[in-house]
This record gives C-alpha cells, sequence and structure tokens, in this order.
C-alpha cells in the first residue's frame, strides 16, 4: 500500500529537498506540499492525505495549530512532526495537538518511511531521541513537596486552628459565633480556646488578644486591650 503524503515547511529549499527524498523511497507518494499551516490544512481537506509530515515554526499558522486543526476536521490524517526542533515545549506541544509521530530533519529516509507506516498502523512513529525524552519525562521523580505551611511556624506550638480561634477571639465573636463561622460545634470551639490559652499562658481572651497582637498574629488590631 503506498502511503499518500503532505509535506508542510515554509522554507522552499528544505521543502523541495524533502519532497524529492520522499520520491525516492517505497511506499509513498507526495500528492502535495504547503509552505505554511494555513495551506497544509486547506489541502489537506482538497487531497484528503495518510500522513501529513508537518513542520513547526510557521508563518500564519504554525505546525501545532495545523495539527490541532488537521486532527479535528480530517480524523482520517495522520500528522508526523519533521522539525529542526527538539525540546520538550515542542515536542509535547505537537504530541497534545494530536500528532502520532516526532522526526527531526536529521532523520534518515527510512526513519521516515518507519514513522509512515507506524503511524497509518495506530502505532507512534517517534525517532529514538524522542522516545527517550517521553520515557524521561514518564519516570521522572515527583516534585518535591510544597515547604511546610506557615502553621509550623506559629508561636507557642499553637496550631493553625488555635490561631484562626485566636483572631476569631480577637474580632469579639463569642463561642457561638465561632462556631458558625468554623462550621465546627461551640464545644469544640471551646476545647480549642482552652488549649490555646494554656499554650500561650492567658487566663481570659483579653489576655489572649493582646498576645496575639504581640506576637504580630493580628494584623489590624482594632480597639486596644488594657
Amino acid at each position: 500500500m503506498t502511503a499518500r503524503v503532505i509535506v508542510a515547511d515554509d522554507q522552499s529549499v528544505v521543502r523541495e529537498g524533502i519532497v524529492m527524498l520522499l520520491g525516492l523511497l517505497p511506499g509513498i507518494e507526495v500528492v502535495g506540499a504547503a509552505r505554511d499551516g494555513e495551506e497544509a490544512v486547506a489541502l489537506v481537506a482538497r487531497l484528503d492525505p495518510d500522513v501529513v509530515l508537518m513542520d513547526l515554526r510557521m508563518p500564519r499558522c504554525d505546525g501545532v495549530e495545523a495539527t490541532r486543526r488537521i486532527r479535528r476536521d480530517h480524523p482520517g490524517t495522520q500528522v508526523v512532526v519533521l522539525t529542526t526542533y527538539a525540546d520538550d515545549d515542542s515536542l509535547f506541544a505537537a504530541l497534545q495537538a494530536g500528532a502520532r509521530g516526532y522526526l527531526t530533519k536529521d532523520a534518515q529516509g527510512e526513519e521516515i518511511v518507519r514513522a509512515v507506516e507506524d503511524v497509518l498502523a495506530g502505532q507512534a512513529g517517534l525517532a529514538p531521541s524522542v522516545q527517550r525524552r517521553l520515557l524521561e519525562r514518564v519516570t521522572a521523580p515527583p516534585p518535591a513537596p510544597p515547604p511546610a505551611p506557615a502553621a509550623a511556624r506559629l508561636p507557642d506550638g499553637l496550631t493553625a486552628r488555635e490561631a484562626e480561634v485566636l483572631s476569631l477571639v480577637a474580632e469579639g465573636l463569642s463561642n457561638k459565633e465561632i462556631a458558625q463561622r468554623l462550621h465546627i460545634g461551640a464545644a469544640t470551639v471551646k476545647t480549642h480556646i482552652n488549649n490555646l490559652f494554656a499554650k500561650i499562658g492567658a487566663r481570659d481572651r483579653a489576655q489572649a488578644v493582646r498576645y496575639a497582637y504581640q506576637r504580630g498574629l493580628i494584623q489590624s488590631p482594632g480597639t486596644e486591650i488594657t
């Protein structure tokens, strides 16, 4: 079976060279050549090729957008990227747009034939270097966990919830109002208050609020406690 192929590349010398090379390869028939992504999309609509060999950096419509439009509107046409760029941003953007193959322009003729055959068989036509990069991306260790929350740096062993209750106490809220604000029971609020009073050595709410101001736990104090 001969694969009907369109070549899309904005550099005329490169485009003509690829067309000439493909003309020498078995199993491939070049049915059209496009100077940019817009022309590639139009040619696909008119010629219904099996595969598009797509450059990425082109004017008017780049290869990623052209790939997305072709795969959306002509799912029977596969796209193999043939580009100078092998960076991660180019690679993953093209694959996410729907490209089934990815080769760099130093690929040999047999690599191009193999990639075309692979994508037509429902497989991925990827250069070995691209396969390695994908494998490295998949097997990379997960990102480091975020820094410890600010609650871990609260004074005197206060928990984040106790500090939150303390800030509401400073607003003048009653236990019942704090419970409603935090969607917890009033008994739980009382437990938090007793615990934080014990940790900071406060006998009453006034002393607790003064402590919060002194430790910078309340950014905008209201009436000064004396």
